[in-house]
Formats: C-alpha cells, structure tokens, sequence
C-alpha cells in the first residue's frame, strides 16, 4: 500500500484494523498480509475522508529550531504552530485546531542553523512524496557563502562530489549574487549543502530553503505558518 502510494505504513496497519482495505474486492483484516503486484487494492471511503481531513503545514523557520523532536535544549520548530502565529495572509479555510498538531511529520529536515521553507504533515502520502527513496521532488536553496570559488569548483558542486563515499546526484548550483549561490537539489543528505560547500573551499554563512517543488516559501514571514492548499500541489 505504501509502495502504491496509498497511504503510510502505519496509516495501512489503521486502515487494515478499520476493515477499511479490499484487496480485488475482498476485506483484508490480517496485518502483515501479503497481496501480489498484479492484484488491485482499494481503500473504502472512510479511509479517503480520514486522509482529507489530514493537514500539511507551511512553516518559515527560523535559525536556532531543529525540524524534528527538541534536543540540547532547543524547540522544534512545531512549537511556532498556534493561533497568533498563522500568516495573516493563508487562503486556507481551515481553521485552527489543536488536534492538527498531532502526528505531524517532518518532511524534508532543515538543520539549527538554517532557515526556510519546513513541511509538516500529517499525510503519510504527501510525507513519502517528498522524502521517499523514489522521491524526483527537487528543492531549491538560496546560500551565502565566504570564500573563492573557481569555475572548476563551480563545475564540481553541479556534479562530480561524494559524500558518505557515494557519488551525489547532479545539481543545479549557478550565483545568484556577489556572494550568494542558489542551489537545486533533488536529494537531502545530512548537511549536505554545507558539507559540499567546504569541498569546494567555501563557507556557508547562511542558508535558506525557497522552495519545494512547485510549492514556494513566497511572502510567508519568518517563525510563521500556513496550511498548504488545497489547490497546491508539490
């Protein structure tokens, strides 16, 4: 179901217990049961309407939140999402409710020291979308760096690093300013920016996510929060 693009794996594991999947049209209520590729799985309408009424949220990050669970001391960044803290200007309809902070997942880490675009969900489908192993979703980044940096240096960070011992996948890396590079990625290494950065003979001095896919961070102020539309699509 997840490799399908359903659902979650623990979303399925609710579903299956709800009786809520059919595999060619027959009620599955065992865990862990297996069907074949060949075969077709459906979900009933109440698991459609339980996926509806999941919401993916906009966050501006501030440098100085970590993206997941706190740690050392410092807040997650899901500690910004309240009432006074949602952008005056989110077209979204729903309204605030505490219940939407339960279950949200981190879709795309950003590190302490970086700022921008963050995506929390509680959609297991939107979740896997972004950082499956068979994501195309790419990110785009604006970067300020200290340093020289050559053509040859320049030509490297588009293609032609390793980190971890593995190749990275080709980017899109071009200047945007005296002192500004921006960034296209379509994987989401551990500090992966700033660890190709020092490669290269660079510093990063700062760091902002601008994008994800078709979905901008726009106008949406720093340490504020908007629910991602309805007609938005990553």
């Amino acid at each position: 179901m997840s490799e399908r693009g359903l659902c979650s794996r623990r979303e399925a594991d609710s579903y299956i217990e709800r009786g809520w999947v059919r595999v060619d049209g027959e009620v599955v209520s065992e865990l862990g049961a297996k069907a074949y590729p060949q075969q077709t799985i459906t979900l009933e309408r109440a698991a459609h309407v339980a996926q509806t009424a999941r919401v993916t949220i906009l966050i501006n990050k501030p440098v100085g939140y970590v993206s997941g669970q706190a740690e050392d001391g410092y807040e997650p960044a899901a500690a910004l999402i309240d009432a006074r803290s949602r952008y005056a200007g989110d077209r979204s309809p729903l309204r605030f409710e505490r219940g939407h902070l339960r279950g949200l997942a981190v879709a795309g880490r950003l590190d302490i020291d970086s700022q921008g675009l963050l995506v929390l969900t509680q959609d297991g489908r939107v979740a896997r979308h972004l950082i499956g192993e068979e994501s195309t979703v790419d990110k785009e980044y604006l970067v300020r760096v200290q340093g020289r940096l050559s053509e040859s240096g320049l030509a490297l960070l588009n293609h032609g690093l390793s980190l971890d011992g593995k190749r990275l996948k080709p980017a899109q890396v071009r200047w945007q300013n005296d002192d500004q590079l921006r960034f296209v990625l379509n994987e989401g290494k551990k500090r992966q920016i700033r660890r190709m950065c020092e490669l290269v003979g660079l510093k990063v001095v700062g760091l902002k996510r601008v994008r994800i896919g078709r979905v901008r961070l726009g106008d949406l102020p720093l340490g504020q929060w908007r629910y991602l539309r309805e007609d938005e699509r990553f």
